[in-house]
């Protein structure tokens, strides 16, 4: 009889939708048994998910599931990049950027089951300043949303649409200067957004091209624009065309820095960080292992995006609601 293969999963009790007692029996009863030695842990302060799966790793996991949002993600796959070891995606979180983005289903159940399938594919990853990021990075007024997110009591797209709103009309964009390797680039920007994934959650893409199989960090700098561009520009942004907005200038490269005046937040998957003036990002090709669903069960389940939608609405109401 083979040996069976280790498995942990991660349990973020914390983030964006809550209510995750369920979380353990669900894992118990579509994870296979027969292939799987699975352990369940939770985590209990910040950056306890990395801990746990540093700890995987020195166990011999085959695997890691990160059941939470992309900031918990981040954390395990940040002990992961440049392993052997695959991270595997339950999404729980207010936006779910990272598996919207590999179609990794919303529901428990359905996510857990992509495990059981083994198909696994190397990815890209990205840092900025040596700091791990999946999804994506970036400075201006989506750092200082991304903070005053973080300091609400409630997480769901109402509450960062409130917050978003509340900073419009009081924030100040900045002159940024971008270098590549074949160009430098002076621009005042309300935001610069880079993205080894097309979007920041909720099927927002700022980033609409990127491809976390193609080497390159995609970024998207927008200029500053009246209050009457922003419908335009929210319809295009969640339409998956913001790269034809002529507020926008978009590329893509391998690596790049970002200088910007002084030292303040930025945010790395969503979470806001205090970080230098000078930001050095780049692409690390194929450096982080994934549990991936395989086009065969993708067209097993045609209603797979209603049901996503359904799940994606429910999740922004627990997070609205911290339930």
């Amino acid at each position: 009889m083979a040996e069976k293969l280790k498995l942990m999963a991660i349990i973020n009790p914390i983030s964006g939708t809550e209510g995750k007692e369920s979380i353990p029996a669900a894992i118990d009863r579509v994870i296979d048994h027969a292939t799987y030695d699975v352990v369940v842990e939770t985590t209990q302060y910040a950056s306890h998910a990395t801990v746990l799966a540093r700890r995987a790793i020195a166990d011999g996991c085959y695997g890691v599931v990160a059941i939470g949002g992309d900031g918990t993600i981040n954390e395990v796959a940040s002990a992961l990049r440049d392993t052997p070891v695959a991270l595997g995606i339950v999404p729980c979180g207010s936006g779910n950027g990272l598996a919207r983005h590999l179609d990794i289903p919303l529901n428990v159940e359905r996510a857990l089951g992509i495990i059981n399938l083994r198909h696994i594919e190397d990815l890209d990853y990205c840092t900025v300043n040596d700091r791990p990021f999946f999804c994506t990075c970036g400075v201006g007024f989506d750092a200082l949303v991304s903070e005053k997110f973080a300091q609400a009591g409630r997480r769901g797209p109402i509450t960062y649409l409130q917050k978003a709103l509340g900073e419009y009309l009081k924030y100040r964009s900045e002159v940024y200067s971008i270098t590549t390797a074949d160009k430098v680039i002076t621009e005042k920007a309300f935001i610069i957004a880079c993205g080894n994934a097309s979007q920041y959650g909720n099927n927002a893409f700022i980033t609409p091209q990127a491809s976390m199989t193609d080497g390159l960090v995609d970024v998207t700098v927008i200029l500053p624009f009246t209050p009457i561009d922003t419908a335009i520009m929210g319809l295009l942004l969640f339409t998956k065309h913001l790269d034809q907005d002529t507020n926008i200038h978009s590329f893509r490269t391998a690596e790049l820095t970002i200088h910007r005046p002084k030292a303040e937040m930025m945010h790395i998957d969503g979470e806001p960080v205090m970080m230098p003036a000078d930001l050095h990002i780049r692409c690390h090709k194929g450096g982080i292992k994934v549990f991936l669903p395989d086009s065969e069960s993708a067209k097993k389940n045609p209603l797979a995006p209603i049901e996503d939608g359904f799940w994606g609405f429910v999740n922004a109401i627990r997070g609205e609601l911290n339930i």
